[in-house]
């Protein structure tokens, strides 16, 4: 599946732009000359096998990686040499693999963590009772430890806390892990609600089948190469897709 974006128009639609992409770990490289767009208020998806190197794609996005080559344009301006807290100050939030949360501290104080770049106190609490409203569930135990609650809830508050530093483009990188089917459908749904209130995503997501039914676009990943791209739609039905990702 080749690329038809026409340059001038990926870059008046794009919030985020992947170009000639490398990354390496010591001698070995990860990511080889990838090349991916997110449209502004899009749901994008970034799916492959283990070891494909797409959280490696993720880790350079927010800075914890630097490229060994390519360049990352977010709203037109490069970003590929900025540390992370310049990249969440610009409007990415991450929301990292495993979820990354402080399981001794409480809920608040993990949300709260989220908009350490912000200085408005009145629009931080009003964000959090935002982000209650996407995730009625963690209302009661706001107060509990983090490391107490189920991996669902969990990944709720992951991504409420990203949600506080108040992104334009926000990162997920493989949400469903260790999560209950149920729940997965319901942080789906979330997720989806998420974009339709202005923020752009970028999903990484083992389960392609999910990946594909939120995104509008997809690439797919190969051994740190893009191998297809195109609609969610279109790949849906890739007979490529099906066999090696779908399990059709």
């Amino acid at each position: 599946m080749s690329r038809s974006f026409e340059p001038i128009l990926e870059e008046a639609n794009s919030i985020l732009q992947i170009k000639n992409l490398s990354i390496k770990y010591e001698k070995a490289e990860a990511v080889h000359n990838v090349n991916l767009s997110v449209r502004k208020g899009s749901i994008t998806t970034l799916i492959g096998a283990n070891g494909a190197g797409k959280t490696s794609i993720m880790r350079a996005i927010s800075g914890l990686v630097k490229p060994a080559g390519g360049e990352i344009l977010f709203e037109q301006e490069k970003i590929s040499t900025c540390n992370p807290s310049e990249i969440v100050t610009k409007g990415i939030a991450h929301v990292p693999e495993g979820r990354r949360l402080f399981p001794e501290m409480t809920v608040l104080e993990n949300l709260e963590l989220g908009s350490y770049t912000r200085k408005n106190r009145k629009k931080i609490k009003d964000d959090i009772e935002r982000i209650l409203n996407y995730f009625p569930d963690l209302k009661p135990k706001l107060r509990q430890e983090a490391g107490r609650l189920s991996g669902g809830q969990q990944q709720m508050v992951a991504i409420g806390r990203a949600l506080m530093a108040d992104p334009k483009l926000l990162l997920l990188d493989e949400p469903s892990i260790g999560i209950a089917p149920l729940v997965v459908k319901e942080i789906g749904e979330i997720i989806k609600s998420i974009n339709k209130d202005g923020v752009s995503c970028l999903l990484v997501e083992q389960d392609a089948h999910l990946a594909l039914e939120l995104a509008d676009y997809g690439y797919v990943l190969q051994t740190g190469s893009i191998f297809l791209e195109g609609k969610s739609s279109s790949l849906l039905e890739n007979e490529l897709v099906q066999v090696a990702y779908l399990g059709i």
